[in-house]
């Protein structure tokens, strides 16, 4: 099957002509379609129409804007199992995952929606008579809108739905491993009555339509998740030219376990924050800091759960750990792998599995190592894949420090029965997310999202920050004293003495 780029209210080839498979992971013959290989010439188009299209669109009032963002939420609720077997064929996450990655997008249409009938300014005193002054949120522009493959319908709503909100237009660019979600998700805005070029999807490859996205002069926000290399580029291209720029980018997550802590529940929160999604979460549980006197229990645990988990396609329903996305993760994991063997003890795992039924496929079995050194760079450098890493220390100090001592700064995890120890941790972590008693993934899509250090640059995506990424702030004065008021040069006069 061929699909198209969407631009200017119309499905067209790129026009180049060129395509591209989209392939399924877990099986790489089954090809689920051919996609559009655009260019930059391809990006103009797209920006242009959405430069056309922003005058009306951010005149129609936001209420409305958000109604239609309601429809939309309606529509992805109809066809959720729909989409959620085409993710899990597309992406290869299992199908309950897939299901609440689309849930997660029904979810963001019902916050955003209703952000239409806020969208929050302020009014203060003015410090002169007869003078009001207040603030308002104007959008900015043409959005582009640049997005990951493992979340690939919930992460093009987290961006699109609050810039739509706000008045602007957006070009969306989704991950070419995931193409397929982001049409069906612009198919559900064209049913909920989306007008004409406010919405266009531009398929291909980051190094020439993401590329020619963050280049382009006319496309005045750029909102990016992906790598923190990619990101560092991303930055420094749209810093010269005064764009905003939002970078949602890597993670080093921990999960620390104290000594009095639920067993038990720790154990289930590091099996889902590390093997979930394959751990190709940028909130995935790479590292696990334990404390030595729960060590081997703990850790012989997660061992004998994670060689039984259960490797294969996600459309069944009785397998627990989907494939990586590609057969380059797999080689990119391996090579971790191969580096975690010079560097700590490897416990199960450690190679790909190809038997069977999974021959087709890019499956990784869940993979464990102990004794890892907190400077070793498995417990450093982000692997985006299902490996963790275990990290023994002696005290609540020394987890934190361990915990913090690396570049990344997303989402980080305590267990403990001690209210001090977990105050004390969410006071110390040096993370944009923490977890209490809970795994380090698991966001909610109405509070902010995003890190520290090199995860990003410092705006959050989910609930209300997100406005500061797609709004200007406007402020506004009426005089009506019906004279000439200096500010701060006449409302400093000596008191008593005549305006």
């Amino acid at each position: 099957m061929s699909f198209l780029n969407f631009i200017g209210g119309r499905w067209v080839p790129a026009k180049s002509g060129r395509t591209f498979p989209d392939r399924n992971p877990a099986n790489q013959d089954d090809v689920i379609g051919e996609f559009p290989s655009s260019g930059p010439e391809d990006v103009d188009a797209a920006v242009q129409a959405a430069k056309k299209a922003f005058p009306a669109w951010r005149k129609v009032p936001a209420p409305r804007r958000g109604e239609l963002l309601f429809r939309t939420g309606e529509i992805l609720t109809r066809r959720k199992e729909e989409i959620a077997r085409a993710m899990t064929r597309e992406m290869g996450k299992v199908l309950k995952e897939a299901r609440g990655d689309v849930q997660e997008g029904i979810d963001t249409a019902w916050v955003h929606g209703g952000e239409g009938r806020r969208l929050h300014g302020y009014s203060a005193p003015s410090e002169l008579p007869n003078k009001a002054g207040w603030t308002v949120r104007a959008p900015i522009g043409v959005a582009g809108l640049i997005t990951p493959w493992n979340f690939p319908l919930a992460i093009p709503t987290w961006k699109s739905f609050p810039a739509l909100v706000s008045g602007n237009t957006v070009v969306l660019k989704p991950a070419s491993d995931t193409p397929h979600c982001s049409h069906l998700l612009v198919e559900c805005l064209i049913e909920a009555g989306i007008p004409p070029g406010v919405v266009n999807l531009v398929h291909g490859g980051g190094g020439t339509v993401g590329t020619a996205l963050v280049r382009h002069p006319d496309a005045r926000v750029i909102s990016f998740t992906g790598s923190s290399e990619v990101g560092r580029e991303i930055s420094a291209v749209a810093g010269r030219m005064l764009k905003r720029v939002s970078l949602e980018l890597g993670g080093k997550n921990a999960q620390i376990v104290m000594d009095d802590a639920d067993l038990d529940l720790a154990l289930e929160g590091v099996l889902w924050g590390a093997f979930g999604t394959t751990g190709q979460r940028c909130t995935a549980t790479s590292r696990l800091i334990v404390h030595r006197k729960v060590h081997d229990e703990l850790v012989g645990r997660v061992v004998a759960r994670a060689k039984k988990l259960r490797l294969g396609d996600g459309l069944d329903e009785k397998n627990e750990v989907g494939p990586l996305i590609n057969r380059e993760r797999v080689r990119a994991v391996q090579e971790y792998v191969e580096i975690g063997k010079k560097e700590a003890k490897l416990l199960c795992g450690g190679a790909p599995a190809g038997e069977g039924a999974l021959k087709k496929g890019c499956f990784y079995r869940p993979t464990v190592f102990d004794g890892v050194k907190p400077a070793a760079r498995i417990a450093r450098e982000e692997i985006f894949g299902p490996v963790l890493s275990v990290l023994t220390v002696g005290s609540l100090d020394e987890a934190i420090a361990c915990l913090n001592d690396v570049e990344y700064g997303l989402s980080s995890s305590i267990y403990t029965r001690d209210v001090n120890a977990a105050f004390v941790a969410m006071e110390e972590l040096d993370t944009g997310i923490v977890y209490v008693n809970a795994p380090t993934i698991g966001a909610e899509c109405h509070f902010p999202f995003g890190g520290t250090k090199s995860t990003g640059n410092g705006h959050r995506e989910g609930g209300h920050p997100i406005y500061e990424v797609f709004t200007e702030w406007k402020t506004i004065y009426v005089d009506y004293s019906g004279r000439l008021q200096r500010a701060q040069i006449d409302n400093r006069k000596a008191p008593g003495r005549k305006r």
